[in-house]
């Protein structure tokens, strides 16, 4: 703020002009009364009056709720680290469900653990006095305090088997493509909810850019093994199917929004979308608009001093042309919590606001299969 300079100040401050902040706009804070709290959306919008994580979750929600009432806004999702195996998955079944993510940007992982639960497997609380030894000789793969019997994962071997196999070998598949065919499988056959069967009723395309990564692309790998025993021809993957018809998608859109959780590959391929478009304008000499995400809503909490894409912040991606600056209409929010805690109160909040006030809808929806 403008003050008097003074040559002679000896540092003391007498010489300070005190503003007043009503008079310079400030907003003021409140306290967070929990009588006037009676839904989750009534404690975000308080936290949001707050400070430190408690007001950036609470600014947060006003972007995801932006995002979500913009029509002319196509919204990505990335999703790093074990979320299935934490019980988040249905979350982001209701997101696309409710058309309000249309493409998702996935480690391998967590959709092989999101197989699981779709397919009516459970995962298991690890009691911390058995040993990883001990877990290993029983056949328990352990994520943190959460365990994968091995058992679950030879299931979905199963399932991705079933539908490698029926693959016509001319054709080459790449991430999305074969996450389609296995939401397929899963609306047809398993009664449960999840992740692939939701986007393949809503015509969501899930990307893997890091398949072999995972173990649905082990469970690829094995196939080919097979089938050349077999003397049958070994079936072709090629990833970057995947990024032109990520570009296209995004191309054809108006805006775009991002919401990330976690960060690592997912994150990265998915925000290398605008300077994708324009090297492929700059070098390649095409034709194309320069786009790139107006709205961002990230729940990580790595900090930005480690170094890594997980923990930058959307301010370092505007300088890779990646997002909208603030300046020219990009709205952005970030919090620094684990997404167990973040992600369920952020939906559930937004989605007591949709409830209230729908709105007109959004034209981005896909049409469903038949």
């Amino acid at each position: 703020m403008a003050h008097d300079d003074h040559a002679d100040s000896d540092g003391s401050g007498i010489e300070r002009h005190l503003h007043n902040p009503i008079d310079d706009k400030l907003i003021p804070l409140e306290p967070l009364d929990l009588n006037k709290v009676h839904s989750i959306d009534d404690l975000v919008r308080a936290m949001s009056k707050t400070a430190f994580t408690g007001r950036q979750l609470g600014e947060a929600a006003d972007v995801l709720e932006a995002m979500s009432r913009d029509e002319d806004c196509f919204v990505v999702m990335t999703l790093a680290g074990a979320m299935t195996v934490a019980k988040q998955g249905l979350i982001i079944s209701e997101l696309i469900d409710r058309g309000l993510v249309n493409a998702i940007v996935s480690t391998g992982a967590l959709m092989a653990h999101g197989l699981v639960e779709a397919t009516g497997r459970a995962h298991f609380r690890h009691n911390p006095e058995v040993s990883d030894e001990d877990l290993y000789e029983a056949g328990y793969n352990r994520v943190y305090d959460t365990l994968e019997p091995e058992q679950n994962l030879d299931d979905v071997e199963r399932v991705v088997f079933g539908v490698l196999n029926q693959w016509d070998a001319s054709e080459t598949l790449c991430s999305w493509k074969l996450n389609r065919a296995i939401g397929a499988s899963l609306a047809k056959d398993a009664a449960d909810r999840g992740i692939l069967k939701s986007a393949y009723l809503n015509d969501v395309p899930v990307f893997v850019p890091a398949f072999s990564d995972s173990e649905i692309g082990l469970d690829f790998a094995l196939t080919n093994r097979s089938r050349v025993k077999e003397a049958r021809e070994p079936l072709r993957f090629n990833p970057f199917d995947d990024l032109e018809h990520f570009a296209a998608t995004l191309l054809a859109q108006k805006k775009i929004g991002i919401i990330t959780i976690g960060g690592g590959v997912p994150r990265n391929w998915a925000q290398q979308f605008g300077p994708f478009i324009e090297l492929r304008h700059r070098r390649g000499g095409e034709d194309l608009p320069l786009k790139r995400y107006h709205y961002g809503l990230r729940v990580c909490p790595e900090p930005v001093y480690w170094g890594g894409l997980s923990g930058s912040p959307y301010s370092e991606a505007i300088s890779w042309g990646k997002f909208v600056p603030p300046s020219e209409g990009g709205k952005f929010g970030e919090v620094f919590l684990d997404a167990t805690v973040g992600l369920p109160i952020l939906v559930a909040s937004v989605l007591e606001r949709l409830a209230k006030s729908p709105g007109p809808k959004r034209g981005k929806q896909r049409g469903k299969h038949s």
